[in-house]
């Protein structure tokens, strides 16, 4: 693996994690009314300015991603999506007020190690 396709599955799943939020923050400014009927309720999240952003960036992630799965295994790409772990993490913190708590934090240098040791073991082997 070289450092071209690490860094453009980052990107990928970097997108993933900024369209998650932007979903999040177009979903949490919506509110129904009693009497709105589900396809209605369905059509004000889907067409939120910021569900539709996130959904964009989701489809350049994929374009991205599809570049990586190319050149690369699947067994070997796929792990690098726990990276998407990390992002929502830090991304939630900043821009949604979402507590990291000491055990998230843990989690994720556990993710990283994962990562690390998977990546080390692609190079040397």
């Amino acid at each position: 693996m070289n450092l071209w396709l690490l860094l453009l599955m980052t990107f990928s799943v970097a997108l993933s994690a900024v369209a998650q939020t932007l979903f999040k923050l177009g979903v949490s400014q919506i509110s129904f009314a009693p009497q709105m009927s589900s396809l209605s309720k369905a059509a004000s999240l889907v067409f939120s300015p910021y569900v539709l952003a996130g959904l964009s960036l989701y489809a350049l992630g994929t374009v991205f991603w599809l570049f990586a799965l190319k050149a690369l295994d699947l067994s070997v790409a796929y792990p690098f999506v726990a990276l998407s772990f990390i992002f929502v993490a830090v991304l939630s913190f900043a821009f949604l007020g979402e507590p990291l708590s000491v055990t998230r934090l843990i989690g994720t240098a556990l993710i990283v190690s994962g990562l690390v040791v998977m990546f080390v073991g692609e190079v040397v082997g």
